[in-house]
């Protein structure tokens, strides 16, 4: 066991360290231990997760397919998970300003044997589940720092210390964080991990990928008036708002007790400075088409998150010493299906099955790659459901229109062109301010559209008071000398939750004002910002969004 790398933070030792609490991280614990149960060993694996609790950071739309979910808990009715709404009717819609158009609904959108979920109560329940097979679960603990031995290899990760003053320096209420020394640690961060961020650099994972691209997923949850309510109906719309230039689209599936999740996603690789994905959404619900739902409704819930859009060519090598990614901090998410969670669950389920062999054998020492695990991939379901719609979100970074015809041509061919489109950095596709045109957004009427401050509180975000600022810049003369001329700071606008603002200080020169104490933790700063100067890091343990069942 390797000793303390700090004398003051006490020492975990497990088998397996799991750094996240959504689906692919419980995924991959249950799977592990199950395989351990089967073998009659007893191998420890801990999950850690930064939210309050279990679910507490997860959004998603989300209809969800149940066949990674069938693998891992083939009695999963009977046990009780909690996918109580079937997907029945599926609706696809061009919006133009005033009129909805029915288009054919695309294969990959079929929902017949789906349903339509809260993931953060799929998340709890699976939790549930992995503790019943012995997995020690800690939320409200953020994974800080990775850990390395003198070989370099990962050996497992430390959580953040609490009780910090703003600058850094320990507070009264000080406590050190704790090392989780692991054999594997196993990364199921969500989108863009921050410790992740630090793994692909470190071991220039994606030395042959191209560059992750993104997509922020803006989501409100309403309850309407009972005779609107159709409890399995899915709804899914491109076009207006968005121009033809820019990737995007609104879903709005009714759920049970009147309740309908509703929300609008835009790539992140749009060009325009002055765009606002939340002002976007806002706008969305105006459309006659949505609004006849709500009219008569009231939001109760909203949030924001960011989501990997990449696909098959994004993928990042999975493996390095020590450890492994697994979910949505890989990338594997499919676009064209706008699902990622089975995926994500699959992927852990495969780390799981290639590292027990590794860590069933006890003389495996702390620093080895797990190397079956990429082969792994390469033969299961995931990989191929990838592979084969691969062309088509990258086909949409030629605009709207070519992105559609290119996208029936790959459906058309089940994806076996003989090219591959690649994908580009979203950051590097920003327009100047000078060469773009402003944006007029109305103002929110407070009864169907709202500002970003009121829906934040909708969100039940909070972060202690005095605590060191989570969002870095690693310049902070970059915003007001570089961004603002340049870009007009697009991070007053595309953060959708008020974090960035430019304020005059006391002497009247104007500054990047960082309201910390506001953010989501969507990650949008950290992939948008076109200096590439944000760096998003963990707050104190716990803090951030509570989702109750987003």
């Amino acid at each position: 066991m390797p000793e303390a790398l700090r004398s003051d933070r006490e020492v975990m030792e497990y088998d397996v360290v799991i750094v996240g609490g959504g689906p692919s991280g419980l995924s991959c614990a249950i799977r592990f231990k199950q395989l351990a149960a089967e073998d009659g060993k007893d191998l420890s694996v801990c999950v850690l997760e930064k939210g309050s609790e279990i679910g507490a950071h997860l959004l998603s739309g989300a209809v969800f397919e149940p066949r990674a979910l069938a693998e891992l808990i083939p009695d999963w009715k009977e046990r009780g998970a909690p996918l109580h709404v079937p997907a029945t009717q599926d609706r696809f819609l061009f919006l133009t300003e005033k009129r909805a158009f029915r288009l054919p609904t695309p294969p990959q959108m079929h929902n017949k044997g789906n349903y339509i979920i809260s993931l953060g109560l799929l998340a709890r329940w699976l939790a549930e589940q992995a503790e019943a097979l012995g997995v020690e679960i800690f939320p409200g603990f953020a994974a800080a720092e990775i850990l390395y031995n003198e070989e370099s290899a990962v050996i497992g990760v430390a959580t953040g210390d609490m009780g910090l003053n703003t600058d850094g320096t320990p507070g009264p209420d000080f406590a050190a964080g704790v090392e989780l020394h692991a054999r594997q640690t196993v990364f199921a961060e969500g989108c863009h991990g921050s410790l992740t961020k630090q793994l692909i650099k470190a071991f220039d994972l994606r030395r042959e990928s191209d560059p992750q691209t993104y997509g922020l997923g803006i989501k409100e949850l309403w309850e309407i008036s009972p005779e609107k309510s159709k409890p399995g109906h899915v709804l899914h719309t491109i076009g207006w708002p968005l121009d033809s230039r820019t990737y995007g689209g609104s879903w709005l599936y009714h759920m049970d007790q009147n309740i309908v999740s509703i929300g609008f996603v835009v790539g992140l690789d749009y060009m325009n400075p002055y765009f606002s994905p939340f002002e976007e959404m806002q706008r969305m619900k105006t459309h006659p088409a949505i609004r006849e739902t709500l009219e008569g409704g009231k939001r109760i819930a909203y949030g924001a998150r960011a989501l990997v859009e990449g696909g098959f060519q994004s993928l990042p090598k999975p493996t390095f010493p020590g450890g492994v990614l697994i979910g949505d901090t890989a990338g594997f998410l499919n676009v064209p299906k706008i699902k990622g969670n089975h995926t994500a669950m699959k992927s852990g389920m495969i780390a799981a099955e290639s590292l027990y062999p590794m860590l069933s054998d006890k003389t495996v020492s702390y620093g080895e790659e797990c190397t079956p695990y990429p082969e792994k991939l390469k033969e299961s379901w995931v990989w191929q459901e990838l592979k084969v719609v691969r062309n088509i979100r990258p086909g949409f970074h030629k605009g709207l229109w070519f992105g559609l015809i290119n996208a029936a041509w790959e459906t058309l061919t089940c994806g076996y062109s003989p090219w591959t489109l690649r994908n580009h950095a979203d950051y590097a596709q920003l327009a100047k301010a000078s060469a773009s045109v402003p944006i007029p957004y109305p103002k929110p009427d407070g009864v169907l559209t709202f500002d970003r401050l009121t829906s934040v509180q909708l969100s039940n975000t909070n972060h202690a008071e005095g605590q060191p600022v989570h969002l870095k810049l690693k310049d902070p003369d970059i915003p007001v000398q570089v961004n603002l001329p340049e870009y007009d700071e697009p991070a007053q606008r595309y953060c959708p939750a008020a974090v960035y603002e430019i304020i005059k200080d006391n002497q009247g020169d104007l500054k990047l004002q960082i309201n910390s104490q506001n953010c989501v933790h969507c990650k949008t700063c950290d992939i948008k910002d076109p200096s590439q100067n944000i760096d998003w890091v963990v707050p104190q343990g716990g803090d951030g969004p509570n989702y109750s069942n987003m």
